[in-house]
């Protein structure tokens, strides 16, 4: 009778290894059924890695570079009768190198997640997780030009793949990739966290006000918040240009944002290149009609039909007196040439080898929304839209979509009662998503809870492009910021952040620019120093520090 005891609790404890110490046994047939309401386990993979080197650190998630190990669970799952298919991908350290955080990597575009975010995470000892919200996504942004995987057929949306990428893939995350967590180690995480920029910046968002006990902290920046207004309106100079008949060359933009950085660089009163205050720049465009500049070693001059096409572009769509988006801030450049594929940015225009017979090259997200989502159509041609055309296709974006897809709902106040902090950070030369539409939504959160800096702080960041790259100074560690205000009730008064120099001559070191991004509506003022040094600033209402601690 003892041996049929004594099997009996060894059974148990096959049956139940969670219950008694880890399992780390890196195959998905251990793992505890995984149960969340709603959805159904197609499949579970698992595949062990041993000095996993083929990594390299991204600036937006930084890691020590050095080979890892880990265990890989891909889990395939449906939503029985929406005829879906999602995988998420979680990277668990093993050897004891798991610190108890667990980390979920948002995507950019149509990627809902980027597998080259995991390695530098499970290098810092994290679980990580992301998903494909039930399409294929590439490492490479360049590859997500599309959305037809929308399309169930010419007309019709699949609608459950675009709830899938919208939200409901992003509640599910947390949920399977916890669960997974726990049978893999036998706790669940101490700690959970989201970190995106982008997409995933909405995405953050979206956790934080549609799901807002999924993680106790959100790093989201350089958010699409209102992706609804933001996709269509950033074809806004494009319809200038058609209107105008004129289709500037970039190294004309070039010379007009030489121009505007000229006039409005010092408003800061610091000489570096940056427009850190676009709001107090009146640069007008049309003041440098007839300037010589240099495209190529062809000498032109500045034209008033690109002239006007930069005011348009910083001054944004209106209809008469009605203000329907953003423009560009003053200081964001007209297009910029990317890590991947060809140039981005919202006046970006393609010439032949004579950068002449130019033409309109879109913001790929603009194109794809309009086409495969606004007109359900494979592919669309948006070279002919004017803009009685462009009012429509605007107010029917909103009208049908902003509720499933935008994350501009201000109230975050059961974000904040669940004990969540959130921080957002953009880059106020972001060439993609105009900053305005972020900073406007965080004062409309201030507005209606006066209270919201006790969980979720804004910075913006002079002189950075989208997510990362151009001259300023963008963020170094946000994540490392939100763990301790998670976890040591730290709140950020300030973001650390550094430049990151281009290549210098051989035997020059480049300097790396310090600067502290404050909290918004706080600047950062410069008041003596080198200006290589974070301490040569501080947060101030003004930049003109002198009148400012009069005023105090």
């Amino acid at each position: 009778m003892l041996l049929k005891h004594f099997h009996l609790a060894l059974a148990a404890f096959s049956y139940f290894p969670t219950a008694f110490g880890k399992l780390q046994t890196c195959k998905g047939r251990d793992l505890p059924a995984i149960e969340v309401f709603g959805l159904e386990i197609v499949d579970i993979t698992a595949k062990e890695h041993h000095d996993y080197e083929d990594w390299t650190p991204f600036p937006l998630f930084p890691g020590p570079k050095k080979a890892i190990d880990f265990c890989n669970f891909t889990i395939t799952y449906t939503h029985p009768g929406q005829n879906d298919h999602i995988n998420v991908y979680i990277w668990l350290p093993m050897n004891d190198t798991w610190d108890g955080r667990f980390v979920a990597q948002g995507g950019g575009g149509w990627a809902a997640g980027f597998d080259m975010a995991l390695a530098p995470s499970v290098a810092r000892g994290y679980a990580v997780a992301i998903t494909d919200a039930g399409h294929t996504f590439y490492s490479d942004p360049a590859r997500q030009p599309n959305a037809d995987w929308l399309l169930a057929s010419p007309g019709n949306l699949n609608w459950a793949l675009f709830q899938d990428f919208a939200g409901r893939a992003l509640d599910d995350l947390p949920k399977i990739a916890k669960q997974v967590i726990k049978g893999f180690y036998g706790e669940p995480p101490k700690y959970s966290y989201w970190h995106g920029c982008s997409t995933g910046g909405r995405q953050g968002l979206m956790s934080a006000q549609r799901y807002p006990g999924n993680y106790q902290g959100i790093v989201a920046a350089a958010p699409a918040i209102n992706w609804a207004e933001m996709a269509v309106a950033g074809l806004w100079p494009h319809i200038v240009m058609r209107r105008l008949g004129y289709y500037p060359p970039s190294c004309e933009l070039e010379a007009i944002f030489a121009a505007d950085v000229e006039a409005c660089d010092e408003l800061d009163g610091v000489k570096d290149g940056i427009i850190a205050a676009p709001g107090l720049c009146t640069f007008d465009a049309k003041t440098v009609v007839g300037r010589p500049f240099d495209c190529e070693g062809d000498s032109r001059k500045i034209s008033a039909e690109a002239a006007e096409i930069a005011n348009e572009a910083w001054k944004g769509p209106f209809k008469g007196d009605r203000r329907l988006w953003f423009g560009m801030p003053h200081g964001t450049p007209f297009s910029v040439a990317g890590p991947w594929g060809p140039p981005s940015g919202l006046a970006s225009t393609e010439c032949d080898e004579n950068n002449q017979n130019c033409k309109s090259r879109f913001f790929a997200v603009s194109t794809s929304w309009i086409g495969n989502v606004v007109r359900r159509v494979k592919s669309v041609d948006l070279s002919g839209m004017d803009e009685e055309e462009f009012y429509r296709t605007l107010r029917l974006s909103v009208n049908e979509f902003a509720s499933v897809m935008s994350t501009n709902d201000p109230d975050l106040s059961d974000f904040g009662a669940a004990g969540g902090k959130m921080i957002t950070w953009h880059g106020l030369a972001d060439q993609l998503i105009p900053v305005n539409g972020t900073s406007s939504y965080y004062e409309k959160v201030l507005a209606l809870d006066a209270e919201a800096r006790s969980y979720y702080r804004y910075f913006e960041a002079p002189g950075v492009q989208h997510c990362f790259g151009g001259i300023g100074a963008a963020p170094t560690a946000v994540l490392d910021q939100i763990i301790k205000w998670v976890e040591q009730g730290i709140a950020p008064e300030t973001l650390a952040a550094a430049t990151v120099p281009a290549p210098g001559p051989p035997d020059a070191a480049p300097v790396v620019k310090h600067r502290p991004l404050c909290p918004y509506p706080l600047v950062s003022a410069y008041v003596g120093g080198d200006l290589s040094e974070s301490s040569s600033f501080e947060c101030a209402e003004s930049f003109d520090v002198k009148k400012w601690h009069t005023e105090l």
